[in-house]
């Protein structure tokens, strides 16, 4: 029996109510209630010749009428149904509580943290409320230790620091998820907690038995709100898997939070902002869109003591393959770097399809060595000039001997090629990522 169906069949005891008057898309419009934004409410509804009941969430009013919006089907609800909430106390609204802690270590939810997997909670877990406060920026420990990621482009070029968040800019197929399991099972960090927001469900399995496997599962909590479910899920799956973060954080643990994917999160709040009236701004999304993203990414970083930190990567999805999407362009102004995968690169078999010369990471320079520095930047230089001059090289228009650069580049572009691919199960270390560096570099660094 669900928590719907309970709080229905304690109406004899509810006597504040209201009625249902209209049902228009994903919004049902109710009057007879004062409920703040944010709280939770019921809604009656004939299932299989039935009564029960539909959790709803208020998402907006206009003089006496709320603006409701389901967090299941809307299917069976009639007009007059009525609307009520268990508790008629304004001190209990938003406080929504979600199981969290280390009982979930191991684990697959949804975002209401109901189980997935289909063994039951532990009765004794930790449930806690969603809402979080936010941290003194000046009281933010500094991004000063450098994180372990196992993928070998990135330590390398892209280095990543304990507490940075960063973007995944990518299209779709071009092995975004199986870069994240990647740095789910080999980075250094002692829980993993993944938001699988607005994808295929199908991919939710393949993601942990094929690509997290039983090792990184072992150490992860998994929180999953496919494409199918409501909006409202979907953005409280995304704030639920930071919750869970955030509390390990606070407990001292270094955490790494991969969200799959930031625009799906967007796109959620882009169907409740419309279907209340919000006006489109950029392309159809409305501004609570760009509000929201901040709010959710500010979140995660270094705690204010020093002990515990989250690392994110986001993913972001460019829709046609356009790093100018309204939500790739924000994510970017918002996070400490982004890494860009490229289509051209993973349809050539390149993977990871690393775009090394689109990417950054904002704190490599605070982080790495001067000398560590030098050489990253050298490949850099390096590989650029190849790829700027691709096109002379292969009809055979250049002339070696003009560019001593660009000599050197093509001498080297078959290892730098190697250097950037790396194979699913292969694991590379920081330290061995930059002696592989320094070694491929040598030739180049003593003359």
């Amino acid at each position: 029996m669900d928590y719907a169906t309970q709080q229905l069949q304690s109406l004899s005891l509810i006597r504040h109510y209201g009625r249902l008057v209209k049902a228009s898309g994903l919004v049902l419009e109710a009057i007879g209630l004062k409920l703040p934004l944010g709280s939770n409410c019921f809604v009656e509804r004939q299932s299989h010749g039935k009564i029960d009941a539909v959790e709803c969430e208020v998402i907006g009013f206009n003089d006496k009428t709320l603006y409701l919006m389901p967090f299941d089907t809307t299917e069976g609800i009639l007009l007059g149904a009525r609307v009520y909430t268990a508790q008629y106390d304004l001190a209990h609204f938003n406080h929504k509580v979600l199981p969290i802690g280390m009982a979930l270590l191991g684990r697959v939810v949804d975002a209401a943290g109901r189980p997935l997997d289909g063994m039951p909670l532990p009765e004794h877990i930790e449930y806690q409320g969603l809402a979080n406060s936010s941290l003194n920026p000046l009281q933010r420990t500094p991004i000063d230790q450098i994180l372990d990621v196992g993928i070998r482009a990135i330590n390398a070029l892209l280095t990543v620091g304990r507490g940075q968040r960063m973007g995944l800019f990518a299209g779709s197929g071009v092995g975004k998820s199986v870069l994240l399991g990647m740095m789910a099972r080999y980075t250094k960090a002692d829980i993993i907690v993944v938001g699988l927001i607005g994808e295929r469900g199908r991919e939710v399995k393949d993601f942990i038995e094929n690509i997290l496997g039983k090792e990184g599962l072992a150490r992860s909590v998994v929180v999953a709100a496919p494409a199918d479910v409501s909006p409202l899920l979907r953005l409280q799956g995304a704030a639920y898997a930071t919750k869970i973060a955030e509390n390990f954080r606070d407990q001292g643990f270094n955490v790494l939070l991969i969200m799959d994917s930031l625009t799906r999160y967007a796109m959620a709040q882009r169907e409740i902002a419309l279907a209340i009236g919000e006006p489109p701004a950029t392309k159809g999304y409305p501004p609570s869109v760009f509000a929201k993203l901040p709010a959710l990414v500010e979140r995660a970083g270094n705690d204010d003591k020093g002990q515990g930190s989250i690392t994110a990567f986001y993913t972001v999805l460019t829709e046609g393959d356009d790093q100018q999407d309204p939500i790739a362009d924000s994510a970017r102004a918002i996070l400490d770097g982004h890494i860009v995968l490229s289509r051209s690169l993973a349809e050539s078999g390149h993977y990871p399809a690393i775009d090394i010369e689109a990417s950054i990471s904002r704190v490599m320079t605070d982080l790495t060595p001067v000398a560590d520095e030098k050489k990253s930047r050298l490949f850099k230089q390096l590989f650029s000039s190849f790829q700027r001059n691709r096109d002379l090289i292969n009809v055979g228009a250049y002339v070696s001997g003009t560019d001593p650069l660009l000599d050197s580049a093509i001498t080297l572009y078959p290892a730098m090629k190697d250097f950037l691919q790396q194979g699913i199960d292969e694991h590379c270390s920081y330290q061995d990522a930059y002696q592989q560096l320094a070694s491929m570099l040598q030739p180049i660094l003593t003359n």
